[in-house]
């Protein structure tokens, strides 16, 4: 149960330094903030809760991962490698890929209801 718990506090420690260190968390758990007042002002449906819920987590997930693969690649050198701006650039578009998907799925589910005020 020990490591258990363990493994927790490292998952928190390090979402707390991807929040603390990564300019880019910062935008997305502001934006995600801003999505929940949102959806409580226009009392969205448990559908739609549940699939920001899934979007938000899949756009704070990937800058996590991106920033995990960032970390592991600089740790292994400062010399430009075009192997490591590969590595680099295709998880940065990952995230960016999720980021647009989220902002279109904001756009269905919310321009309805802000449009019917």
């Amino acid at each position: 149960m020990n490591k258990l718990l363990k493994s927790f506090g490292y998952a928190f420690a390090g979402i707390w330094s991807g929040f603390c260190t990564q300019r880019n968390m910062k935008i997305h758990v502001a934006v995600a903030l801003l999505v929940i007042i949102l959806g409580a002002i226009v009392s969205l449906t448990w559908t739609e809760w549940l699939i920001l819920i899934v979007v938000i987590c899949s756009v704070i997930s990937l800058e996590l991962i991106n920033t995990a693969i960032e970390a592991a690649v600089d740790l292994l050198g400062p010399e430009r490698h075009p192997l490591a701006k590969l590595a680099k650039d295709t998880a940065a578009g990952a995230v960016l890929v999720t980021a647009i998907g989220a902002v279109v799925i904001g756009f269905i589910i919310f321009l309805p209801k802000l449009l019917s005020l």
